[in-house]
C-alpha cells in the first residue's frame, strides 16, 4: 500500500510540475517502466532528449501497480511492464495502445558472490531446508508473477511460497535483501545479477529456459499520449540497433532473441 502511495504521489508531481512548466518549450512526456527495466530505459530516454528536444519522466514500481496509477492518473505516455501477460490482462480496457519489443528477460536463480551453499541450476534448489528463500510478490510485479509461473510448471509453487522467510514486491528489494545476507537464494529477472551494483556481491545461476522462457518485453504507447508522433520516436530509438545495445549492456537479450529461445 505504501508503493502504491508513492507511485500515485510520483504522477501527481509530474501532473503539477507539468502545469507550472507550461510555458517551457520542451514537452515533458511520462514513462511508466518496470524496475528491472529503468537503466537502461534512463539512457535511452537521455538519447531521445537531447534528439527530439524533450523531456522523459520515469515513473518506476512493479508492473501492476504501475499499470494502475496509469489508468487511474489518466496521464502518461509509455508502459514498460516486466512481462507480456500485463498486456494481454488489461488491453480490453482501452488503455494500452501500439508496442514495440525493446527485448526478452528471464528468470534465474540468485545466490551470494561464490555460491557458498553451492546451488544447483533448478528451482526445486527452493525447497531446501538449509536454506533461507525469499521470493516476489506475485500480486504487485512483474517478478513475482513469473516466479510463480516457473514453479506452478514445477508444481511446487505454494511449497516455495510456504517455505519462504518473506514476500518482497519488486526485483530491487530481492536483491537489495540478498546482498543485506538476509537470504541465501531467490529467483529474479537474470539481467539485474549484471547491474553493476549487484554484479560484486551475488551471482547469477541460469535456468534451462524450457523451464524459464525468456519473456518479451514490450514498451507500450498509452492512448493517453499528449504526442502520438513523439511517443512513436521514443519507440523507434528503444527497438533500434542502438536502444538494442544499450539493452545488452544490462544483462538483456536484445529483440532478435526468439521468444522459444
Amino acid at each position: 500500500m505504501i508503493q502504491k502511495f508513492f507511485l500515485h504521489l510520483l504522477v501527481l508531481l509530474f501532473l503539477t510540475t507539468g502545469t507550472a512548466q507550461a510555458e517551457s518549450t520542451e514537452p515533458e512526456m511520462l514513462l511508466y517502466c518496470g524496475i528491472t527495466m529503468v537503466k537502461p530505459m534512463t539512457e535511452i530516454a537521455q538519447l531521445y532528449e537531447k534528439r527530439a528536444k524533450v523531456k522523459v519522466k520515469i515513473v518506476q514500481g512493479g508492473s501492476e501497480d504501475l499499470y494502475q496509477s496509469a489508468k487511474k492518473s489518466g496521464v502518461g505516455d509509455w508502459y514498460l511492464p516486466g512481462e507480456p501477460s500485463y498486456r494481454d490482462k488489461h488491453l480490453s480496457e482501452g488503455l494500452l495502445g501500439d508496442f514495440v519489443t525493446v527485448g526478452y528477460n528471464q528468470m534465474a536463480l540468485m545466490v551470494l558472490k561464490g555460491n557458498p551453499k553451492k546451488v544447483q541450476p533448478d528451482p526445486r534448489e527452493m525447497l531446501r531446508k538449509d536454506l533461507t528463500v525469499i521470493l516476489g510478490n506475485a500480486e504487485s510485479g512483474s517478478v513475482g508473477q513469473e516466479s510463480k509461473k516457473v514453479l506452478d510448471g514445477l508444481g511446487i509453487y505454494p511449497k516455495v511460497v510456504r517455505a519462504s522467510a518473506f514476500l518482497s514486491p519488486d526485483s530491487r528489494s530481492l536483491m537489495n535483501a540478498m546482498k543485506k545476507e538476509e537470504a541465501d537464494l531467490t529467483m529474479n529477472w537474470r539481467a539485474t545479477g549484471f547491474f553493476p551494483e549487484n554484479v560484486g556481491k551475488l551471482e547469477v545461476i541460469s535456468i534451462d529456459p524450457k523451464i524459464a522462457k525468456p519473456q518479451a518485453l514490450l514498451l507500450i504507447m498509452l492512448k493517453s499520449a499528449s504526442n502520438p508522433a513523439l511517443a512513436k520516436g521514443f519507440m523507434t530509438l528503444a527497438a533500434s540497433e542502438e536502444g538494442q545495445g544499450v539493452f545488452r549492456k544490462y544483462g538483456f537479450l536484445d529483440n532478435k532473441t526468439a521468444a522459444g529461445h
